[in-house]
């Protein structure tokens, strides 16, 4: 599924410099969403170091104040970045992307590959012309978000629905706990409840964590309905960034979280599974 991705990297930045070959590919999410971004980056860069850090200490981002989470964002990957060199970032996060993106780009001089609804591939797929897009509060009330429906899907019918929820739910179910269904109807209602919600062919997935309960939703929509969000999108902006660029993984790659206390065993399973060998509390 394709999708709208913004990268650039800092101004007078070139993508094609030298970079050490140990250097890592740095995806940062508020969680674990993220995930379903790494799984499609490994799938196009098997060979590429990875350091996965999602910021559990500052979940749930979509409830969070722009300000907030511009300034936790860029703080939090102002310090990785001095810390551990990554050859790319990548902000495997809407919430994040759609507010703090440009300010990363403007403080960091590596290369940023940001993620935002993928309303253009939902323009495209639909063949009803209503379009659901379940995202985090914070996500759905951005401008960009204005500006990419005016864009894309001007003639399209575009409802929008937030959906914290979600992102507990798929927190959850990557520990092995049962998913909440009661999450899971109240999103679907919640949009389909609206003015022309029982047309809604496609919905966007505008939350990286939401992919994994995809399954889940599916069920709940109805098999008339497909889904679109842009991990395979993010993969490939990735590897044209880090073109003919050399990798020697010299450590395990690793899962980082902000925060205290014990990571439970299923979830160090869990992040073995997407390679990610060490877990560590930062």
């Amino acid at each position: 599924m394709a999708s709208h991705v913004t990268s650039t990297p800092h101004e007078g930045g070139d993508t094609k410099r030298a970079v050490d070959p140990a250097a890592p590919i740095l995806l940062f999410d508020s969680g674990v969403g993220g995930l379903t971004v790494l799984e499609e980056v490994r799938k196009a860069l098997p060979d590429a170091p990875i350091i996965y850090t999602a910021d559990a200490a500052g979940l749930p981002y979509g409830t969070k104040t722009e300000a907030q989470i511009a300034a936790r964002v860029a703080g939090l990957l102002g310090r990785m970045a001095e810390r551990f060199h990554p050859r790319l970032i990548c902000i495997a996060c809407n919430t994040a992307s759609t507010i703090a993106l440009g300010m990363v780009r403007d403080v960091l001089e590596v290369p940023v590959v940001g993620t935002v609804p993928a309303i253009k591939p939902a323009a495209a797929m639909t063949r009803s012309g209503v379009i659901g897009l379940l995202g985090t509060p914070a996500t759905i009330r951005q401008a960009y978000v204005d500006r990419l429906e005016q864009e894309f899907a001007a003639d399209k019918r575009l409802l929008r629905h937030g959906a914290p929820s979600l992102v507990d739910a798929a927190e959850a179910k990557l520990r092995g706990e049962p998913v909440d269904q009661n999450a899971i109807a109240q999103a679907v209602d919640a949009l389909r409840s609206q003015p022309d919600g029982g047309a809604i062919d496609t919905v966007v997935l505008a939350c990286t964590h939401f992919p994994l309960v995809q399954d889940e939703l599916a069920r709940a929509f109805g098999p008339d309905v497909r889904f679109v969000h842009g991990a395979q999108g993010i993969a490939r902006q990735v590897s044209r960034l880090v073109a003919g660029q050399e990798y020697a993984r010299q450590v395990p790659d690793q899962a980082l979280f902000t925060g205290s206390g014990d990571i439970p065993e299923a979830y160090r399973m869990k992040l073995a599974q997407y390679g990610l060998l060490e877990v560590h509390r930062i």
